[in-house]
């Protein structure tokens, strides 16, 4: 009984770690999370048994979405696609679901809900009144028992994992165990699709980026029509329009625009987005790259009157790009979105500008259409508008420069010539740096990606050092990578001492972003401190420049001029900073591929330990059922052993006494028919009748035949004991020619001729073996598994061969060590099945004859238990070879602990 509940428990928790690891497995497989969430569903309805199995997603509005769905037979509704209400799941069980990362069982019947944290090792301890408005929800969903548990993304509730059923539902601990380490793998996915989906979306940015790029410097004056229309199309926008500020502003008209009448309105579309400006930032108080944006005009007060205008033209979402240029307002970038009709599918109809104040009564699918709205703008939109801002406001600067020079031509001449020359050099400069940030950006190597950086910033402004200076938690910080022209001092490894960097610099660098140039360190404003670490590095000039990751500072650019002062110029300036910002973005994709390279690597490690523990879980299991036949067979081979031993031992003692008094009798009966010749008519009738004569001759003859008899089964019973060995189950020393040839006797019947096959042939070349110190009855087994498998390999015999022969050869090999051979003639075995012979329930038998434990079991009494060596070697069509080498002395070879069981039973 408590075998069968063992095999019971181990059977179940094979299920459930087959079932984590084939969740493991999809998710290591396939990059689609959809397809991932769809097969969870799936696989945990089918697991759990119940009627349906939903993931729930939250949206931006606190809303959320059934997104994957498996329900059983339509025993209820279906609501995939279908979107619930933000009021559906309280504000106090979101925060539950964050913080404690609780895990909830309703029983609707039992009007009870139990929670319990994701750590903790207990099923629900206390169950608390469900409330009947909860209540009166599952109700009319059909549902009488839930089980809920919290999918965290980010320390953020991403969605839940809900189980729905129509009849009360019990869960053990077990089970619940598995279904959060079931999502707690959805998790896993859904950061690994997180981080490719940012990845992809960072390659599609850049990818945006750097055709604009090629748009505006396409040719030698900046064109910025095509550009515009490449920035409007990548924005999802279907119109848009450029204004740069000048003595004559220039405004650039593309795509779908607002229609705009000397009637419609008083104020231009530039002077309502300068007022929703100073509006939205009042205190001047600008990030890095400032941006406006609205998905419905009407929403915002200064641009209520354009609202006519852009409606007309079913333009509805505006996108503003403030242009700026070291603190120098250029223009403005604006990109216009169309009005749509947004859809929305509801899991039932209800009020959605009122909160909800009683459950709903029906989930049935309800269209909600939004007209005149706008496609909301993504985080995506407003990371490519800020690339593009600086992108455009780079190109406006270098166009009004272009713009000033041409101004100045009619009168100054060389000067043009001059302004020319550096226009055209900015120009070669740009696409110089444009094949840069391709050079970083192509590699995720992080070292490779700085030791560019600094290599091609010590060329292009030709300084004597260039390193990079990279700040770690807590503000300390280290130069990491530098490039050195000439024979100065290396600043490798250094950290800046303690006190003196001033705080106020770390803020500037932190927040603004600004360069910082010092043309002189003589005459620069420093501390003495700071001063004096330059000195020490044979500083004279130094440029420094920020990089930014995540709005972070990440670490900074430095160049150092080493031989004499000197004045940095904005161009050289500019061109760090634009590096600078090319840096950041390979550093922040580096750095994502590095801590995806860790998920992935993390999530191998644990499947590779489920997957030793499933294989452990199969050994453990095959030794337990063959260990348990092999002792219940030995006790019956023992028990009937011992049963026919006592009536052969009494048959055998009573015939020696038998064929004495036989004899005896005989000799009596001479003598009478020495002295009474002539008997009497009535015996001389028997004596014809019986055969006197043959009865007299065939008698000592019939005895012999039964004393014959009776010592054959002498020999069976004793051959049984000896293979059973119960009484050898100890380590100890024994002959193994006796357990062979007990083998072979149980065997006998196989061995000899019948109808459809000729007598197997045992050759026998026994060596001269010292007693060897082994688990006698273990090794037995070895035997009669490998016999009897010779036998069965010789049933379809070659008839050209000479006969079925068995070879047993045995002889010591060293000086503890002896070597058992086993071999047949028979039809060999292919090499492609050879390589698995030893595998667990691998058989080439039909089914019902082999279960394939016999050589695996084998295996591992020899090099497991005995610590020796098993091979095979078979060739096809000639025959089959096993060889097993075991020590002489198993003590000396590897001793054995004290606890340490001798049966493979007791080790399971």
């Amino acid at each position: 009984m408590n075998s069968q509940k063992t095999t019971e428990d181990l059977k179940q928790r094979l299920n459930r770690e087959v079932l984590l690891q084939r969740m493991t497995q999809r998710i290591r497989n396939s990059l689609d999370l959809q397809e991932i969430l769809d097969a969870t569903a799936v696989e945990t309805r089918q697991f759990l048994g119940v009627d349906r199995v939903k993931i729930y997603r939250f949206n931006a509005d606190g809303s959320g979405t059934v997104i994957a769905e498996d329900v059983q037979d339509d025993r209820l509704p279906r609501l995939l696609g279908l979107t619930f209400p933000a009021d559906d799941i309280p504000p106090e069980a979101r925060e539950r679901f964050v913080r404690q990362r609780v895990r909830s069982i309703v029983n609707v019947r039992d009007r009870c809900i139990g929670m319990s944290p994701a750590d903790d090792a207990f099923l629900p301890r206390d169950y608390k009144k469900l409330d009947p408005c909860h209540v009166e929800y599952l109700t009319a969903m059909g549902v009488a028992s839930s089980l809920c548990l919290p999918i965290i993304h980010h320390d953020q509730l991403w969605g839940l994992l809900a189980s729905h059923h129509g009849d009360p539902r019990q869960y053990d601990l077990p089970t619940l165990q598995l279904i959060q380490a079931v999502v707690d793998q959805v998790s896993i996915a859904i950061s690994q699709s997180a981080l490719l989906a940012e990845a992809h979306q960072q390659q599609q940015r850049e990818a945006a980026v750097n055709q604009i790029v090629s748009l505006l410097h396409a040719q030698p004056t900046i064109e910025f029509s095509t550009a515009i229309d490449a920035a409007i199309e990548s924005l999802g926008g279907q119109g848009g329009q450029l204004y740069i500020l000048r003595d004559s502003p220039l405004r650039l008209c593309r795509g779908r625009q607002p229609s705009f009448s000397e009637s419609s309105s008083d104020i231009s579309l530039e002077q309502a987005v300068e007022s929703w400006w100073h509006a939205s930032f009042p205190n001047r108080d600008l990030p890095l790259y400032p941006l406006l944006e609205t998905a419905n005009l009407a929403e915002v007060p200064q641009l209520h009157p354009l609202v006519e205008a852009f409606s007309q033209a079913q333009l509805r979402g505006l996108l503003a790009l403030p242009l700026h240029h070291r603190q120098q307002f250029l223009g403005y970038l604006m990109v216009f979105r169309q009005e749509i009709d947004l859809e929305i599918w509801w899991a039932g109809k209800f009020d959605t500008n009122r909160r909800q104040e009683r459950p709903r009564q029906s989930f049935e699918a309800w269209k909600q259409l939004n007209r005149g709205q706008s496609l909301p703008w993504s985080d995506q939109d407003r990371q490519l508008a800020r690339e593009l801002s600086e992108r455009f406001a780079s190109a406006v600067q270098q166009y009004r420069l272009y713009r000033e020079v041409n101004t100045l031509n009619a009168t100054l001449e060389r000067q043009v010539q001059q302004r020319t020359t550096q226009l055209q050099q900015s120009l070669h400069l740009s696409q110089a740096m444009a094949e840069l940030a391709d050079q970083i950006r192509s590699s995720l190597d992080l070292d490779e990606i700085l030791q560019t950086v600094v290599h091609k910033v010590r060329s292009l402004l030709q300084a004597d050092r260039a390193v990079v200076y990279q700040v770690f938690e807590g503000g300390e910080g280290r130069i990491t990578v530098e490039d050195i022209q000439g024979n100065w001092r290396s600043a490798w490894g250094i950290e800046t001492p303690p006190g003196c960097f001033p705080e106020h610099l770390e803020q500037k660098y932190s927040q603004s972003g600004q360069a910082r140039a010092m043309d002189d360190i003589e005459t620069a404003n420093l501390t003495p401190c700071h001063r004096e670490f330059l000195e020490s590095l044979q500083i004279q000039a130094n440029l420094i420049v920020p990089i930014h990751c995540d709005r972070q500072l990440w670490g900074l650019i430095i160049a150092h001029q080493c031989g004499h002062p000197r004045h940095w110029s904005d161009r050289e300036i500019e061109q760090v900073e634009q590096l600078a910002r090319h840096a950041s973005i390979a550093i922040s994709q580096a750095e994502l591929f590095a801590k995806s390279q860790r998920a992935t690597r993390t999530a191998n490690a644990k499947a590779e330990q489920l997957e030793k523990a499933l294989e452990e879980l199969t050994q453990t299991q095959t030794q337990l059922i063959q260990s348990e036949k092999m002792s219940s067979l030995g006790q019956l081979v023992a028990g009937v052993a011992h049963e026919i031993n006592n009536p052969v031992n009494f048959i055998y003692g009573n015939l020696v006494h038998t064929s004495e008094y036989t004899q005896d009798l005989l000799d009596l009966l001479d003598l009478y028919q020495e002295h009474y010749p002539q008997p009497i008519e009535e015996i001389g009738d028997r004596i014809e009748e019986i055969d006197l004569e043959f009865l007299v001759d065939d008698l000592p003859r019939m005895l012999g035949s039964m004393k014959l008899g009776a010592e054959r089964i002498r020999q069976i019973v004793l051959s049984l004991r000896n293979f059973s060995r119960l009484d050898q189950s100890e380590l100890k020393p024994v002959n193994l020619h006796d357990g062979i040839e007990g083998t072979l006797t149980i065997l006998h019947h196989r061995l000899k001729a019948k109808a459809d096959r000729a007598a197997v042939n045992v050759v026998k070349d026994y060596g001269d073996l010292p007693l060897v110190e082994c688990y006698a009855g273990q090794l037995n087994q070895v035997f009669m598994n490998l016999i009897s498998n010779a036998i069965d390999a010789l049933h379809p015999f070659d008839k050209e061969k000479a006969e079925r022969t068995i070879r047993i050869h045995t002889e010591q090999v060293a000086e503890n060590r002896v070597a058992v051979i086993i071999a047949d003639n028979g039809c060999g075995i292919p090499e492609t099945v050879r390589s698995q012979v030893f595998d667990p329930f691998f058989t080439t038998k039909p089914v019902g004859i082999g279960t394939g434990l016999g050589l695996s079991i084998s295996y591992q009494i020899v090099t497991e238990k005995h610590h020796g060596s098993f091979t095979c070697i078979s060739q096809l069509g000639v025959g089959t070879e096993f060889r097993l080498e075991i020590p002489i002395n198993q003590s000396s070879t590897h001793p054995q602990l004290p606890n340490e069981s001798s049966t493979a039973t007791a080790k399971i």
